[in-house]
């Protein structure tokens, strides 16, 4: 009695053997096979060019798709060229952070942004952006180590912002000096839109924004 050939057997010696189908040519033309695309027996050239087709769509699928990625970043870097422009152009100190917030809504289309500092020097002591700052809320900036993004968990930086009933998602990001400092700041985006900031986002850009706002407003620290 015969025993069966083991199929794992027999691929293994065609990939060691790839002159075998150069010898027996006339195979190629009688092999059959399943085509999931005809829906029929098709030869194996055939099913060798679906599975090229297949493989050139998946290829030129991908690169639609980084195209499109490559053009939405430099989208993103242009907007980010124009706000920082604008934060350089300030005419004083107490001008930044109205110019910062109103730049993130004009310039990137975000409908609700604020923000707050401590430790800034006497001179901005009574100005909006260091108002109802409780030691809570610095604690919880200086337990950010990245951007924080998702749904208004009624945190008290999001009350900082107007018509809080209507913001669905959120980007708490916050503001210092560098990687291993205490935040001065946190910066506040909302949005009615519950996808607009998500838990499962990137934040590198957000932490970009993040980074060139704190070095902005370092000058009003004391």
């Amino acid at each position: 009695m015969t025993s069966p050939i083991d199929s794992a057997a027999v691929a293994q010696y065609l990939t060691d053997n790839p002159q075998f189908f150069v010898e027996h040519s006339a195979l190629l033309g009688k092999v059959q096979l399943t085509s999931p695309l005809l829906g029929r027996a098709v030869s194996l050239q055939e099913r060798q060019m679906e599975v090229m087709r297949e493989k050139y769509k998946a290829l030129e699928f991908r690169v639609t798709e980084l195209i499109r990625v490559g053009q939405d970043n430099e989208i993103i870097a242009d907007k980010f060229q124009v706000w920082t422009r604008a934060l350089l152009n300030a005419r004083n100190d107490v001008d930044l952070p109205h110019t910062l917030v109103s730049g993130l809504q004009t310039v990137f289309g975000v409908p609700h942004a604020t923000l707050r500092l401590w430790q800034v020097g006497a001179a901005f002591s009574h100005t909006w952006f260091v108002r109802d700052v409780s030691d809570d809320a610095r604690l919880f900036a200086n337990s950010l180590r990245l951007p924080y993004c998702g749904s208004n968990n009624d945190f008290e930086a999001v009350r900082w912002l107007e018509d809080t009933e209507t913001i669905q998602s959120t980007a708490i990001i916050p503001l210092r000096l560098d990687a291993e400092s205490n935040a001065f700041g946190l910066l506040i985006l909302g949005s009615p839109d519950a996808q607009r900031f998500t838990d499962d986002m990137a934040t590198d850009f957000l932490n970009d924004i993040g980074e060139t706002a704190s070095a902005a407003l370092s000058c009003m620290l004391y």
